[in-house]
């Protein structure tokens, strides 16, 4: 059996299961409205971008969305009072990322002489969100405890 086959194969049972976890598990714990991300991202894209052409305006609410895309799985955290260990790995990962593209923006600024305030602002208000994590996972987890918020 070749690669290809054994994706097609796996492939259904893997969205099944997928689809299953997450209808049946994290409904129960996740009541976050995402409508409430959706929406005012694509009204600010709207709003605020380079250019209002069909692309530029998909491209400022990808960046906008991304932005705060980050608050139902931090809204998931806060509800369970607690994450798991690959959880709050995977969040640190992720803040990190955004919070490393800081030193890219000042590259490009001093490099390139190219500054993209939306792309900036966006990513300030992402890193902003992550903090308040930063500070439980730097306390707790690297010192080999259980990501617990305080009760």
């Amino acid at each position: 059996m070749n690669g290809v086959s054994l994706v097609k194969k796996i492939r259904p049972k893997m969205i099944f299961l997928s689809w299953y976890f997450i209808g049946n598990v994290m409904t129960a714990l996740s009541c976050f409205r995402i409508e409430f991300l959706i929406l005012p991202a694509f009204i600010l894209a709207l709003l605020i971008n380079h250019e209002l052409s069909f692309i530029e305006v998909l491209w400022t609410f990808s960046i906008y969305l991304e932005s705060v895309a980050i608050l139902p799985q931090l809204f998931l955290v806060s509800k369970t009072g607690e994450a798991e260990s690959i959880t709050s790995h995977y969040l640190f990962a992720l803040g990190s990322y955004r919070g490393l593209y800081l030193f890219n923006w000042v590259y490009r600024y001093y490099a390139e002489d190219h500054y993209d305030l939306i792309a900036i602002v966006a990513g300030l208000v992402q890193t902003v969100l992550y903090c308040d994590f930063f500070y439980l996972y730097i306390t707790k987890v690297l010192k080999g405890k259980k990501l617990q918020l305080p009760a």
